[in-house]
């Protein structure tokens, strides 16, 4: 029995791919020799195979078995009877042959009975596929943009999204992949893409990762899937050191003075940061409007969180005041200057050599020196500083600053140690 191949080759829908696809189907014609009708002849039967699996149907053809030559795929001698075998026989491939290109240009990932759905010209049952799926996710969260989410937010989504379609293209050499063939081993090998072809920090990859959960969870619920492939998998942990400034260090800086009048504003935002705990963000966009008398008759700051959008509320601080009155006297209804992150960040690197700080100081390391230093280390509770870091879950602060609770916990038990002597 001699297989007929059919190849197809389909470029990548990337540039980056340069590889030739080459996807073969085969289509062979076989006798039910076991099968004889009332005329002596046999059922020729059509067989497609692609991708290792198989479908097989009628032709609702009839052959003497003594005229057909498996081997040629032919009906022998030719006679009147066995040309039109020969004839239908080849126009059976042709249309199979025409349905699988027709599949493979619009680029679905496609299976043996979508094939021979195709060839009987029945209607494909519609099928999300797992990037299809994220369309509609992204779609979905962009009119929550301001109300729910930040554009920056959205943007990571985006940024997601593509590394997915990157993937499934690296991979499967399609457009997108079907969630009927979607598994564990899918997300362990998207998970391999990621370090390897995107060179992601672990950080980094574990985000998109998450992105990408949440999307399949959107899929459940609008029943594209039924199970969700992330049941037995475990995203890599990556506990960073946390970074803050120890209270001589926040002191020596407090008590620094620079000439240069940029530079004395960059260290003042700084240190009302470490008072506050505001992200950069929030410190830009502050507002006289947002410092308010509160129900203890001081001021507070009342202010949405950036990432969140949550509303929060924070105490200020003698040393916070103090640098808010240096700054509120502007015109502006913003308290302080405009600078961007990255000019702040360079402009700290210069404040901490000429301090004596061996730390890589960043915005982000004051609102840590708030968590800590000025708050934990002070005997506030881990539910009053996730409420004044405005985290949507108390477990978002427990994750974050554990370690720097039981380095609290095992001074209090040296102290207690030395006053049992």
């Amino acid at each position: 029995m001699l297989f007929i191949f059919f190849t197809h080759s389909s470029h990548s829908p990337t540039k980056q791919l340069k590889i030739m696809n080459i996807i073969k189907i085969n289509i062979t014609f076989l006798l039910t020799r076991n099968r004889l009708n009332k005329m002596g002849k046999c059922s020729l039967r059509c067989r497609i195979t692609y991708l290792q699996k198989r479908q097989e149907f009628a032709t609702g053809l009839f052959i003497n078995p003594n005229h057909w030559y498996s081997n040629f795929q032919l009906a022998k001698p030719p006679n009147e009877e066995n040309i039109f075998i020969n004839t239908e026989l080849s126009l059976i491939k042709q249309k199979i042959n025409q349905a699988f290109l027709f599949l493979q240009i619009n680029e679905i990932n496609i299976s043996v009975e979508d094939i021979y759905k195709q060839y009987k010209g029945k209607t494909l049952d519609k099928e999300f596929g797992v990037i299809e799926a994220y369309n509609q996710y992204i779609e979905r969260i962009k009119k929550l943009i301001d109300i729910e989410i930040q554009m920056v937010t959205y943007k990571k989504y985006i940024e997601s999204r593509n590394h997915l379609l990157a993937f499934v293209v690296w991979k499967f050499k399609v457009k997108d992949f079907k969630f009927r063939e979607l598994n564990f081993n899918f997300i362990t090998d998207y998970e391999y893409f990621l370090k390897t072809e995107k060179n992601l920090q672990q950080s980094t990859l574990n985000k998109a990762i998450q992105r990408f959960r949440k999307v399949m969870q959107f899929a459940i619920s609008q029943n594209y899937l039924d199970k969700d492939p992330f049941l037995l998998y475990k995203a890599k942990r990556i506990k960073k050191e946390i970074i803050f400034l120890t209270n001589e260090e926040l002191k020596a800086l407090e008590n620094q003075q620079f000439e240069i009048k940029r530079i004395e504003q960059i260290k003042d935002l700084f240190v009302f940061c470490c008072y506050t705990g505001l992200a950069f963000n929030e410190m830009t966009n502050l507002k006289k409007s947002h410092v308010v008398k509160g129900f203890d008759g001081g001021l507070w700051l009342n202010i949405n969180r950036a990432k969140t959008l949550k509303s929060y509320k924070i105490p200020l601080l003698n040393q916070a005041k103090v640098i808010l009155d240096k700054y509120e006297n502007g015109k502006s209804e913003k308290v302080f200057p405009k600078i961007s992150n990255p000019k702040f960040n360079a402009y700290l690197k210069e404040i901490a050599d000429v301090v004596g700080i061996p730390k890589n100081l960043t915005h982000h390391v004051a609102r840590k020196t708030f968590a800590t230093t000025v708050l934990l280390f002070n005997d506030v509770s881990m539910e009053i500083v996730s409420e004044l870091l405005g985290h949507s879950k108390l477990s978002t602060t427990q994750e974050h600053y554990a370690k720097v609770v039981q380095s609290k916990v095992s001074d209090s038990m040296r102290i207690l140690a030395n006053k049992l002597k």
